[in-house]
């Protein structure tokens, strides 16, 4: 019983450091990919190339690979002089820059999703565009994307675990440890860790999808 006691808290130490990637990344990576979503979008052709391009690549290779490249080539091109002194700093960057490279492509399906229809209504009543945006298709592309995002955001929780490849003392990390002592269990009572987080998640959007569905269009 004080082995399980014991071993529990250690594993608690590192899903701290899986909570922190994964909050940090959602408050940064939501409004980032925002932002990138209306380059994507934009009338002016070498911004919306970049941003275009941008998405391409990040969503093209591996967040693996991603982490690795944040880490480690950095101090490679700087002949060492620039450096990550905190592991977790780096696995954040890769984070953040994946996830707003995802979130901007559901922001953009949700945003031209919506029948151009409604701007012209929105003009007609002598609306400016950025209330058009604010008070007509923001809560309608809400509820359009409410579904991919979750998707989106209960993957992040998963996709935390990766941060291990560059020595991050995540979870799955800590857990690891233990084979070294002929301890298996440890590998997938982390499992518990993540079904527990996930299932909060899947309620909160649940509840957050029949808030809304009044928008039904």
């Amino acid at each position: 019983m004080d082995q399980f006691l014991s071993i529990t808290l250690q594993l608690l130490e590192g899903f701290k450091e899986n909570c922190i990637l994964f909050g940090v990344t959602l408050l940064a990576a939501l409004p980032l990919g925002l932002i990138i979503s209306f380059g994507s979008m934009s009338s002016f052709k070498p911004l919306k190339i970049v941003c275009r391009t941008f998405v391409w690549i990040i969503r093209g290779t591996p967040l693996m690979l991603q982490l690795f490249v944040v880490y480690y080539i950095p101090p490679l091109l700087t002949d060492g002089s620039f450096k990550f002194s905190d592991r977790l700093t780096a696995a954040l960057i890769a984070f953040i820059i994946n996830y707003a490279a995802y979130f901007s492509e559901i922001y953009r399906g949700g945003i031209e999703a919506i029948p151009k229809g409604q701007y012209e209504a929105g003009y007609v009543l002598g609306m400016k565009k950025s209330q058009i945006f604010f008070k007509v298709v923001l809560l309608q592309v809400i509820k359009r994307i409410v579904a991919p995002m979750s998707n989106e955001i209960i993957t992040l929780v998963k996709d935390t675990s990766l941060a291990r490849v560059i020595a991050v003392g995540e979870i799955l990390k800590n857990a690891e440890r233990f084979t070294k002592e002929g301890l298996i269990w440890p590998i997938f009572y982390t499992g518990a860790f993540f079904l527990i987080f996930c299932g909060a998640l899947t309620l909160l959007f649940r509840f957050i999808e029949k808030k809304l569905d009044y928008y039904k269009g």
